[in-house]
């Protein structure tokens, strides 16, 4: 039976994906000497917060996930960044494989509200492997299970992300909206004749502030 250990070296964003992509280097040692046919990996990605020091202006940021910062010893708990899954093809002994992460900038997801929120410093990550290996036995072929004890720190650099958002989504970013407030939105720029959606923000944000005042 095979024994599989996993380290991530290294990410890049992916520059010519549909989507915003991260690519993760990942290596793959077999310490048996078992002939590995392939491998059906699953990942499960966890983000663990608590495993970096932050600025002022990201504990900021981050009190709409975590709460003040004086409670963040009970509510800054690890939590799912996303699922990914792979297809690694045969070898002996070690190899070497890349990983794609799809990524979303949607604020209405705790992992994205969290990467944003950081200004540099590393993203600490823990990934827990799962899957099915096809491997060389006594008798042809078999099939064993990776056990999710199979796990592999990294401290991804936050500078990484930040590349590869300012590629997908330069200078910009995206809110999830209901059509009713889509449709009152549209509505209003029509009326105010302006002319993009950061002029609508703006000039709502201006009508309250004088409201206000």
């Amino acid at each position: 039976m095979s024994e599989l250990n996993f380290q991530i070296v290294g990410a890049r964003p992916e520059r010519h994906a549909a989507v915003p992509t991260l690519m993760f280097a990942l290596k793959i040692e077999e310490t048996t000497g078992i002939v590995i046919h392939n491998i059906v990996l699953r990942c499960q990605i966890r983000i663990e917060p608590i495993r970096r020091q932050y600025s002022r202006e990201e504990e900021s940021r981050l009190t709409e996930l975590f709460g003040d910062t004086p409670r963040w010893g009970d509510t800054m708990k690890p939590f799912l960044w996303t699922h990914l899954s792979a297809t690694i093809p045969g070898f002996q002994g070690k190899t070497e494989a890349e990983l794609p992460v799809a990524c979303t900038y949607d604020f209405e997801i705790a992992a994205t509200k969290y990467l944003h929120s950081l200004e540099n410093g590393d993203i600490s990550l823990l990934m827990m492997f799962s899957g099915t290996v096809f491997e060389k036995g006594a008798h042809g072929m078999q099939v064993s299970q990776i056990p999710w004890s199979k796990e592999a720190n990294f401290r991804l650099p936050v500078r990484v992300w930040q590349e590869m958002i300012d590629h997908y989504f330069p200078n910009s970013g995206w809110l999830r909206l209901n059509r009713e407030t889509l449709s009152d939105l549209m509505k209003f720029k029509s009326r105010r004749a302006l002319a993009t959606w950061d002029e609508v923000i703006e000039t709502l944000l201006l009508n309250s502030r004088e409201a206000q005042a």
